[in-house]
């Protein structure tokens, strides 16, 4: 009895230590991982997070004493349910989760286990005897006999996902050697820095986030601007607009700034500037051509030289 109460007490100084050292913490599903398999997890993970594995009821005694000093982590409470675990970490959310998630095991079909997804038996020869036919055709997989082996004429799927396999389908799957279900750690939630939310928010890219940042910054700009309400958002476009009409006041009256003497000049003689926009654009067509005839006469020099100089 002391050394289970020794070993709970170190349980929770573990617990106290990770949640003070790092500030993400994974809560993770660890249904049908095996020893082995949580070995190799934690070997993938080592020097980048801690894994700390408890029953739920010793999980949320300790909360609760924590959480009276520290209330943040109240938020944790409603996911301890089930077969679940800490992966705690201080490094990037996407690189852990992805090292969390990689490491999974085939696993055969077992009568009651429930299909994470659908499994489908591909068309082929199975090089069983005839004898076995009555077993297919009792599933609905449609078979014929070759070369005095049992084939499948066309894929079907034998089992769906969400629900429970049955004893036929897991006795088919294994005689056909097909282990069609792979079991690994799962991401149920993430904590971060005192807020929680699904593994699915780290699948948004960093470009659709500045996206719809930009959005909001543009949308709170018209507001502003049609509210005639001035904020950060909206100070560049009074700016413009109210430079804008400057320029209109001072085209319209004798007034004239440093601005306005060219919209001015314009209005005053426009076939000016009309005659020199072509030549600009042509002399700007011109220079890639010139550049390149340069360096073709280079060339024909240096052809004629024939890597002699004048006096050898």
């Amino acid at each position: 009895m002391g050394g289970t109460r020794a070993a709970k007490e170190a349980w929770f100084v573990r617990l106290n230590e990770a949640l003070d050292t790092f500030p993400s913490i994974f809560i993770v599903n660890v249904d049908n991982v095996g020893s082995q398999q949580m070995h190799q997890i934690r070997h993938t993970l080592r020097g980048k997070g801690t894994v700390l594995m408890g029953k739920n009821t010793m999980v949320r005694r300790a909360l609760r004493l924590i959480i009276s000093e520290k209330p943040q982590f109240e938020k944790l409470m409603p996911f301890v349910k089930g077969n679940i675990g800490f992966v705690f970490t201080s490094g990037d959310l996407k690189d852990i989760r992805n090292q969390i998630l990689a490491n999974r095991v085939a696993a055969p079909a077992r009568a009651g286990a429930f299909a994470p997804a659908d499994v489908i038996v591909k068309a082929g020869n199975t090089g069983m005897e005839p004898g076995k036919t009555s077993f297919f055709q009792a599933l609905g997989v449609p078979t014929k006999i070759a070369r005095g082996t049992i084939e499948i004429v066309s894929d079907v799927k034998v089992v769906s996902g969400g629900t429970r396999v049955g004893s036929s389908e897991a006795t088919l799957l294994n005689m056909l050697n097909i282990s069609p279900f792979t079991y690994g750690m799962s991401v149920t939630q993430i904590y971060d820095n005192g807020q929680t939310f699904e593994s699915d928010v780290l699948d948004v890219s960093e470009e659709t986030l500045v996206e719809r940042f930009a959005l909001g910054i543009k949308q709170m700009a018209c507001l502003s601007l049609a509210l005639n309400y001035p904020t950060i958002a909206s100070v560049n476009h009074v700016l413009v607009n109210s430079y804008k009409n400057l320029i209109a006041i001072s085209l319209a009256t004798d007034y004239e700034f440093e601005g306005s003497a060219k919209a001015k000049e314009y209005l005053a003689n426009p076939e000016a500037f009309a005659a020199a926009a072509p030549v600009a654009a042509a002399a700007a067509a011109d220079a890639p051509a010139a550049a390149a005839e340069e360096k073709e006469e280079e060339k024909e020099e240096s052809d004629d030289d024939m890597g002699f100089g004048l006096f050898d």
